[in-house]
């Protein structure tokens, strides 16, 4: 069971769910931004093995499991007829099975027809956790993310079509001082392009062991509760979920767009007005994320 050794990487909403890992890593790998998964080679899992790892949880107390979270960090990269084998065993074994879950990039998502997609969905693939990470291009670039934002804007729109739906993850701070505006700028219009139905804000952490690019100035922790306050009070979201509780947040927020906007955004401008904000440093950094 070699493949239980690794770190797992869930999303916070899936601490509940039942998890398989149906591959190891990622396929990309190679935003600077991310440690999660740096030293671990790509590798699909052998179904058979998977199958059987299936099989136990489906005779255990987990039988009844409702939600399932697919990793590692893109599953929708596994090709689609080996996607459609592993929702319909898991459909077959756990009786109660409400919805599966996964990470996926945008370029796997458009790699798939919208046949394909619509399928994956009446096999109970009913969210799909995506990283935008910043809607600007130039900062995707510099930071090496595989995919633009035009096409994770298309991913999502594809998704819907399909009838999944879209969890998209933004990282504060990721474009640094020198970006910080066009980050606010472009996200935001990102955001109301693609109207997600849910949408989750994390705080970039410079990660021990990884190097931004040379331009990179981190934001202080006033700086960044600002960044988050503008972003909010510019989204024009019709409905769609709003969180931003993640450890690496220096105040933690959740809402719904359009009804909580207003008060997130007054809630926010008292804390930029109260002074406990640090100004000259990141303020308490998180020990793990």
């Amino acid at each position: 069971m070699d493949w239980l050794k690794e770190p797992l990487f869930r999303p916070p909403a899936e601490a509940e769910s039942l998890i398989f890992q149906v591959a190891r890593g990622c396929p990309h790998n190679s935003c600077c931004f991310c440690g999660m998964y740096k030293g671990i080679a790509y590798r699909a899992r052998d179904l058979r093995e998977l199958f059987c790892e299936i099989d136990r949880a489906a005779e255990s107390s987990w039988r009844s499991a409702r939600r399932i979270f697919l990793a590692d960090g893109d599953a929708m990269f596994l090709p689609f007829g080996t996607l459609c084998r592993i929702l319909e065993y898991l459909n077959e074994k756990f009786p109660r099975l409400a919805r599966i879950t996964m990470y996926a990039n945008g370029s796997s998502v458009l790699a798939k027809t919208d046949e394909a997609l619509t399928r994956l969905h009446k096999l109970k693939l009913a969210i799909v956790y995506m990283g935008l990470e910043s809607g600007n291009e130039e900062v995707l670039q510099l930071v090496r993310k595989d995919d633009t934002a035009a096409h994770m804007t298309e991913a999502v729109h594809r998704l819907r079509g399909a009838g999944i739906r879209t969890s998209v993850m933004v990282l504060g701070g990721i474009g640094g001082r020198r970006f910080r505006s066009a980050h606010v700028r472009d996200t935001v219009a990102v955001l109301n392009a693609m109207q997600p139905e849910i949408l989750s804000l994390l705080r970039f952490i410079e990660v021990p062991g990884l190097a931004m690019y040379d331009a990179y100035e981190p934001l202080t922790e006033y700086e960044s509760v600002s960044e988050m306050r503008d972003l909010i009070a510019a989204l024009e979201l019709k409905s769609t979920v709003f969180r931003a509780n993640h450890a690496s947040v220096p105040f933690p927020l959740e809402g719904r767009f359009p009804k909580d906007r207003e008060t997130m955004t007054a809630l926010l401008d008292r804390v930029l007005a109260g002074g406990a904000l640090d100004r000259k440093g990141p303020g308490r950094v998180p020990l793990c994320l």
